[in-house]
């Protein structure tokens, strides 16, 4: 692997002596996770006091010289590892998984390892398209870390391109549940607005005047409550974060949303499950396809996953 020229470097400050150097890392650079730092100083990159520091849990002292050589993403190419998938389909030419919350599909800074990539990689044995690159195979469309639900793979690079083709063209449906704040004016709803980068907060994508790209997101009330709804959204195109966006914007931030339903506020008596739910209450529960190969239709309807389940009844019995 060749590494970089980026470091990172700090002393060790009064706050921080005695804590474990991999933690330590964190603080000073909040992208990267404790895992990944962990794995770098394990394969020879943290010098403490210029001296190669190979004990991640090393305590700290104070003044100490800390200096971490970060690898270049671009370098690292994701080899396979053994971590279980729930697979609801698969032949020789697609896969259809169900992705659980909290996983990331592909590397990224911070995410070098535990992505579905390198779970595909593992579970396919090199058999996936290489359209998307050394580290995206098989990957025809994303979901956000923190979403949960149905997403397709491609086996082939024919498969890929068929799958790529059909979602421009709106012909794959991908319907999604969502939780949120608030209750729609109306049963059914279009939200049609461009969205685009945050200019203030590259983490963010936001609603866009001029410039973005164009969005499209039917919705239509599955239930609604006192103070909250559960929506089925239907997208018409695949932009990032564009649920989220879209929703927020016509002031129905999805509920756990830890960057758009931010200032939203939460009844003082709402059940603690409720209160602490940390991810965004969003689950692709249905695909309807045409096989890229055989022609015929496949059609996949998965449920709420647990935690999603238990915010529904929490929300259900709050009066």
């Amino acid at each position: 692997m060749d590494i970089s020229t980026k470091v990172i470097e700090f002393l060790v400050s009064d706050e921080e002596k005695g804590i474990r150097v991999d933690k330590a890392c964190t603080l000073h650079n909040e992208k990267f996770s404790r895992s990944y730092f962990k794995k770098l100083i394990l394969s020879g990159h943290l010098y403490i006091n210029n001296k190669k520091n190979l004990d991640p849990s090393h305590k700290l002292i104070k003044d100490s010289y800390i200096r971490i050589i970060l690898p270049e993403l671009e370098d690292d190419i994701p080899i396979p590892e053994n971590i279980p998938l729930d697979i609801i389909y698969e032949d020789e030419f697609l896969l259809i998984i169900n992705k659980k919350e909290g996983m990331v599909v592909h590397p990224a800074p911070g995410n070098y390892s535990g992505t579905l990539v390198h779970a595909l990689l593992y579970h396919c044995k090199g058999s996936l398209s290489g359209i998307g690159g050394v580290k995206r195979p098989g990957i025809v469309h994303r979901l956000d870390k923190d979403t949960s639900g149905l997403m397709i793979v491609a086996k082939n690079d024919e498969a890929h391109r068929y799958l790529s083709r059909a979602i421009s063209l709106k012909n794959i449906e991908r319907k999604y549940q969502a939780i949120v704040w608030g209750k729609p004016m109306h049963r059914l709803g279009i939200i049609e607005n461009n969205i685009g980068r945050n200019p203030h907060d590259r983490k963010k994508m936001t609603i866009l005047k001029n410039g973005g790209r164009a969005a499209i997101t039917e919705y239509k009330i599955l239930n609604s409550y006192s103070n909250s709804s559960i929506l089925e959204c239907n997208l018409q195109t695949g932009r990032t974060h564009q649920i989220r966006v879209h929703l927020a914007s016509i002031g129905l931030p999805i509920i756990g949303d830890q960057l758009y339903s931010k200032g939203h506020t939460i009844p003082l008596k709402m059940p603690e499950v409720v209160k602490k739910f940390s991810r965004q209450a969003l689950h692709s529960y249905s695909l309807k396809l045409i096989h890229p190969i055989t022609k015929k239709e496949l059609e996949f309807t998965i449920g709420l996953p647990d935690d999603m389940k238990n915010l529904k009844i929490s929300i259900e019995n709050f009066k």
